[in-house]
C-alpha cells in the first residue's frame, strides 16, 4: 500500500526504475562493510551467508520516500512493516544518501552534480538560468552552544537553513545547493559558492535573479539581470509606469525558478525539519535529485 505514489510522491513505474538504479550501489555498499574488517582483515563468510535481511531493499527505498515525501514518523513506518524503529532508522540513514548522490536529470541522459556542471551545460546549450534561494525552518540550538544566532533569518525571523537553486526556463531544477545557515545573505551563499568565478569563465551564460542578488548583478552587468531598483519619490508618473513594466517582464521570465521551489516544498521534509539540522543538506539533495527526474520519460 506504501508504495502507492500518494504515499512515494512518484509513480509506480518511476519508482521501479528508481530501484532498478539504487539497488546495485547499495548492494556494493552493503558488501563492502561486510568485508572491512578490523586491521585489514578479509570477510570469512561467503556472499549470502549470514542472518537474512529483515526489510528487503525496495521496502527501505518505499518507507524512505513515504518519509520524504509525507514526514512518516519512524515510529509509524516500524509499525506499518512489522519491525523496530531503529531498523526503520538505520534502513533511512542508508537510502537517503544514495538518493542525494544521483544527481540531477537531464532530457538528454545526464545528470548534473555541481554548480559547474550546470554552467557548462547551459553554455553548452544555450540556457538562461534562473537562481533564487530558499529557506526551511530548522530546530534552534541549545542554549550555550556555539552558533545559536547564525540561523535566524533575518527574511522570515526564524530558525533556518537556506539553500540556493538554479532551474532553466521550463522550471526544472538543474542544481540545489549552497546549504547554508538562514543568516547568510543570498548573495554571500552564492558567492561562497564560487558564482563569481564561474560567471568570469563563462560568459556567454546568462542568469535571472531577484532583487536580493543585486550586487552580484552590478558586479557582472550584462550577464545577470536583476529588477530595476525601485525609484525615489516623487518620479514622475510616465518614469513609474515604465519601472513596473521592466519589473513585471522581468519577474516573469525569473519565476520558473519559483515553481520549481514550490515542486520542492511539495515534499513534506523540505517545509519544516523536525530532525537533527546536519541531515537537512542530504535530504534537500534527496528531494531535489527526485523531482529532476520528471525532465525523463518515466
Amino acid at each position: 500500500m506504501l508504495s502507492h505514489p500518494a504515499f512515494t510522491g512518484i509513480s509506480r513505474r518511476h519508482l521501479r526504475l528508481l530501484r532498478a538504479e539504487v539497488y546495485p550501489v547499495w548492494l556494493a555498499g552493503r558488501e563492502g562493510r561486510l568485508h572491512a574488517r578490523r586491521g585489514g582483515q578479509r570477510r570469512r563468510r561467503a556472499a549470502g551467508a549470514g542472518r537474512r535481511l529483515i526489510l528487503r531493499f525496495t521496502d527501505r527505498l518505499v518507507l524512505t520516500l513515504a518519509h520524504l515525501r509525507l514526514g512518516v514518523p519512524h515510529e509509524a513506518l516500524a509499525a506499518a512493516f512489522g519491525v523496530d524503529r531503529c531498523t526503520v532508522t538505520r534502513a533511512i540513514g542508508q537510502v537517503c544518501p544514495l538518493l542525494a548522490r544521483r544527481g540531477f536529470a537531464r532530457p538528454s541522459g545526464i545528470r548534473l552534480h555541481t554548480l559547474a556542471d550546470v554552467f557548462a551545460y547551459a553554455a553548452a546549450e544555450g540556457v538562461t538560468l534562473r537562481l533564487d534561494a530558499t529557506e526551511i525552518r530548522v530546530r534552534r540550538p541549545r542554549v550555550g552552544r556555539p552558533g545559536r544566532k547564525a540561523f535566524v533569518s533575518g527574511k522570515v525571523k526564524q530558525n533556518t537553513i537556506k539553500s540556493t537553486v538554479v532551474s532553466d526556463e521550463y522550471g526544472a531544477t538543474l542544481w540545489c545547493g549552497g546549504h547554508r545557515p538562514g543568516r547568510m545573505h543570498d548573495t554571500t551563499a552564492a558567492r561562497v559558492e564560487g558564482i563569481g568565478a564561474l560567471l568570469d569563465a563563462y560568459r556567454q551564460v546568462k542568469v535571472l535573479v531577484d532583487a536580493g542578488y543585486q550586487g552580484l548583478a552590478k558586479d557582472h552587468p550584462g550577464q545577470v539581470t536583476a529588477p530595476p531598483l525601485k525609484l525615489r519619490p516623487g518620479a514622475p508618473p510616465a518614469r513609474q509606469a515604465q519601472w513596473e513594466a521592466e519589473r513585471k517582464h522581468q519577474s516573469s521570465q525569473r519565476i520558473p525558478v519559483e515553481h520549481a521551489i514550490a515542486e520542492l516544498k511539495w515534499w513534506r521534509q523540505l517545509q519544516r525539519l523536525t530532525g537533527r539540522r546536519e541531515l537537512l543538506p542530504e535530504t534537500i539533495d534527496a528531494v531535489a535529485g527526485l523531482v529532476s527526474d520528471r525532465m525523463i520519460t518515466w
